[in-house]
This record gives C-alpha cells, sequence and structure tokens, in this order.
C-alpha cells in the first residue's frame, strides 16, 4: 500500500508538474516561433534597414479589426525597380502574373472564440511593439508575446503604462520615458477616453 501511495503521488507531481510546464513552454505559446512563408520576408531589412512604416502594408490597421496583410501589388510597387530578377524573388512575380494571391501564413494568429481589434488599441496608443516586439530587428517574424489569457488581462487590468501618443504606434524604439511619465501618460488618456480596467476585465470585451 506504501509503495502504491508513493507511486501514486509521484505520478501526480509528475503530471502535475509536466501540465505547468507546457503550459509555460514555447511549444505551447509559440514565442520565438517563425512561420514558413512563400517569401522570406525580413522586417528587419523593409523596417529597420529601409525604415518602411507598418502601416505601409498592414494598410487597415487603423480602420479595421485585422491589421490586413500586403496584396502582392504592394510588394511590386517596389519590386518592379528593386531586384526584379531576385530567385528569392520568383513566387512575388508568379503571383503578380497570375493574379493568385500569397498566401502568407500568420504568426500572432490568435483562437478564433477571441475578439481583438487592433484599430481601437491603435487610436488609444498602444504600440505595435507592445505585442509584435522589435520586429525592426527580425529577419524572419518571429512571435514576441504568448498570447495567452493572462497576458491580455495583464495589460487590461493596468493599461496606463502601455498607452503611448497615437502618433508613435508604429515607433519600434521606446519613448526613452521613465516609467512614472509613462504612468502619467497614460492615466490622462484613460480619463480622457473614460477607460475602466474594471470593464475591460469583463469576459465579454475578448469573448463575444
Amino acid at each position: 500500500m506504501r509503495l502504491v501511495f508513493v507511486a501514486t503521488v509521484v505520478v501526480f507531481c509528475t503530471v502535475a508538474f509536466g501540465g505547468w510546464a507546457f503550459v509555460d513552454s514555447s511549444y505551447q505559446s509559440q514565442v520565438g516561433w517563425v512561420q514558413d512563408q512563400p517569401v522570406p520576408f525580413s522586417h528587419k531589412h523593409h523596417v529597420g534597414d529601409d525604415g518602411i512604416d507598418c502601416r505601409y502594408c498592414h494598410t487597415s490597421v487603423e480602420t479595421s479589426a485585422h491589421a490586413g496583410l500586403p496584396p502582392t501589388h504592394t510588394c511590386m510597387s517596389c519590386h518592379s525597380q528593386l531586384w526584379t530578377g531576385a530567385e528569392v524573388l520568383a513566387p512575388v512575380r508568379q503571383s503578380l502574373a497570375s493574379g493568385k494571391p500569397l498566401v502568407w501564413h500568420r504568426v500572432a494568429q490568435l483562437p478564433d472564440y477571441v475578439y481583438f481589434n487592433h484599430s481601437i488599441h491603435v487610436d488609444r496608443g498602444v504600440a505595435c511593439i507592445e505585442c509584435h516586439g522589435r520586429v525592426d530587428t527580425m529577419p524572419l517574424m518571429r512571435r514576441a508575446e504568448p498570447f495567452q489569457m493572462r497576458f491580455c488581462l495583464d495589460c487590461h487590468r493596468d493599461p496606463a503604462p502601455r498607452l503611448g501618443p497615437p502618433d508613435q504606434v508604429t515607433r519600434m524604439q521606446p519613448l526613452g520615458w521613465s516609467e512614472a511619465q509613462k504612468r502619467a501618460y497614460g492615466e490622462r488618456v484613460m480619463k480622457a477616453h473614460r477607460i475602466d480596467p474594471k470593464q475591460l476585465d469583463n469576459c465579454g470585451i475578448c469573448h463575444r
């Protein structure tokens, strides 16, 4: 009986620890993972080196729930003149010729039961780097945050430090403000827009 008891405790602890480790693992959260793409698009090159604003490709991020993915003609607005014969861009040229859009695979994908609206976050000054990280340093786009429920709730329960000037949302470098300055600015934004963390904590905000 003692052996059975000890074995049961060991199995229970192993399963419990394994479950906790899985939930916090990058395998489950996919933090740091990249997705195979039809073209190895480098945000580091386009954003970091060339200084292209996020909204040039993600055109609906300010007006829609979805940020949008660039159509082929957006790519060709530059690559009809630059690197026109590059082998790595062959899928882009084929897409333009055939009229069949490239199929980009989302890196920051939320479950279907989660409602997220990009436009309201951008309008309130939540910077791209808060969720997507420093994409200007990513040769291949990787997931920067876990996008688990607690990640969203941490922000919804205390949004002030994450609210900045709306005209700076696509800025990749931090503003250089102190924690006190960020909180003070965020609290002014919350007051102006009547942002109540108690309401943001409501299940119906994200699960509709």
